[in-house]
């Protein structure tokens, strides 16, 4: 057996994902600072999500590829290194296409990351464990964009927000040089080809999770984008309660993920019929949970209503990722969790530029009810593969 299998495996992959996500999702904490710096609209904002997420969807099937022929070790050590070049490229923009551009870049990097970590954590897991296993994994998302969210508020208050993405990098360079030494890796097929979309796509199941799949990222990625930017604008928070509803945000979604990954693991169903159901269960509620965010006034429950939502919506990528894997082959991972993170990427894509003109004309309560359906489509869709095991 490998030394970095069982849960110090899981460790190393979670704080990989940890520092990539600290990474990425400092994109998503500083939309605010990037606003008021660049006096942009509601719209314009969105752009700033939209330019990330082209990177990461432009790449991620090169990524999945890659992984499935060399392993997942080389791909997660150059992703992390590009991601240290991205970060410092943010930092020194001086202008909005400039930044755009390098918020390009870090997407393009961080696609790596799910079908690396994806593979890998199924390889360490402790037998019988693997649905926990790839939710642990699933927090080191949220740990690290909750402290990204406290370090870009931290940076603003100090007066230069892009110091927070200096840190970051700076933190991403000790974990490549860490994980060179610590993390062993598994080899992959050694022969670099295409995807096989096509096999993948003959799936029923999978090809509904795709579907699934783009409405949970427009939800997610819209999500994480504006809760700043509306406790600021939308209920009058400080900047101080805004940057920490996020990061209090993040870290409920650990919660969910936790316990979702949990009771997946003990449900008496095949495994992609257990995680449909919790899959379709965090969808509902979650669905709820954006309507109460319209009907609170002050920044106090306001904040509380996100920290509430925040263990489903967010809670629910490991859910997502473990029907996916359930579906194929150990050596179909890295390309199956591209196609999945694909239509994940494309709701994240379309959803938050979307979501800001709704705001600048027609006002948040609108957005907000739109993403509460979007997770009810999800649901609906993910439900026959939740029933699947009856």
């Amino acid at each position: 057996m490998s030394a970095t299998s069982g849960w110090r495996g899981v460790g190393l992959v979670s704080g990989w994902q940890a520092t990539a996500s600290l990474c990425f999702y400092a994109v998503f904490a500083s939309t605010a600072s990037v606003r008021a710096e660049f006096e942009l609209s509601g719209f314009l904002t969105g752009l700033s999500v939209t330019a990330v997420m082209v990177g990461y969807t432009a790449a991620l099937f090169a990524a999945g590829a890659a992984v499935d022929a060399y392993g997942e070790r080389p791909a997660m050590l150059g992703g992390l290194s590009l991601l240290v070049v991205g970060m410092c490229a943010v930092a020194v923009a001086p202008t909005y296409p400039l930044l755009l551009a390098s918020f390009v870049l870090v997407g393009v990097a961080y696609a790596t990351g799910m079908p690396a970590t994806n593979r890998a954590v199924l390889a360490v897991a402790p037998p019988g464990r693997r649905n926990l296993a790839m939710n642990l994994k699933q927090v080191g998302v949220t740990v690290g964009s909750g402290v990204s969210a406290l370090l870009i508020a931290e940076a603003a208050m100090r007066g230069d927000w892009a110091v927070g993405f200096l840190v970051a990098a700076g933190a991403a360079a000790v974990v490549v040089a860490a994980f060179a030494v610590g993390y062993e890796g598994r080899p992959g097929s050694g022969r670099l080809s295409v995807p096989d979309v096509r096999g993948l796509l003959s799936d029923d199941s999978y090809r509904g999770l795709l579907v699934a799949g783009f409405f949970l990222g427009a939800a997610v990625f819209t999500t994480t984008g504006y809760v700043v930017v509306y406790m600021r604008d939308g209920v009058g928070a400080a900047d101080w309660l805004a940057g920490a509803t996020l990061a209090a945000v993040q870290f409920s979604g650990s919660v969910g993920r936790i316990g979702g990954g949990t009771l997946t693991d003990r449900l008496p169903v095949p495994a992609a019929a257990a995680n449909a159901r919790v899959l379709v269960a965090q969808a509902v509620v979650a669905a709820v949970g954006f309507v109460a965010v319209t009907l609170v006034g002050g920044p106090a429950s306001a904040a509380a209503a996100f920290v509430i939502l925040g263990l489903f919506i967010l809670g629910f990528p490991g859910i997502y990722y473990g029907c996916l894997t359930a579906l194929v082959d150990d050596d179909e991972v890295g390309a199956a969790t591209a196609g999945g993170q694909f239509t994940l990427n494309a709701g994240g894509l379309l959803a938050p530029p979307a979501f800001g003109y709704v705001a600048d004309t027609v006002g948040y309560r609108v957005g907000w009810y739109a993403l509460g359906a979007f997770s009810l489509v999800a649901a609906a869709i993910a439900l026959p593969l939740a029933r699947a095991g009856e």
